[in-house]
């Protein structure tokens, strides 16, 4: 189940990320979903995907880099987590690649 944004009647999420050396970046939440397959080992996990709001992380043909972590919210306190195994992120990547593809 994914929670879309509409441009026309939402304003973006923008989150900071501390990188491995504590300098803040901003990112924009571009689709967050969670696991609603009672078959999956990752069942209510929720996940986040997130492209940086500087210029400097797009790709040589200018695409946004886009960054996948798996998340957890308690009220105002959001926790993110690097997807580590490759099983999780084939998930998350065939899921992101389906819901983009609803969306076109």
């Amino acid at each position: 189940m994914a929670k879309e944004r509409d441009e026309h009647h939402e304003e973006a999420e923008i989150i900071s990320i501390a990188d491995e050396n504590g300098e803040e970046s901003d990112f924009e939440v571009i689709m967050k979903f969670e696991v609603d397959d009672p078959e999956s080992k990752y069942m209510a996990q929720k996940y986040m995907m997130v492209v940086p709001l500087d210029d400097d992380d797009q790709d040589d043909d200018g695409v946004d880099e886009v960054y996948a972590f798996r998340y957890e919210e308690e009220g105002d306190n959001l926790t993110l987590y690097t997807i580590e195994e490759e099983e999780e992120w084939d998930m998350v990547e065939e899921t992101f690649n389906t819901l983009l593809a609803e969306f076109d």
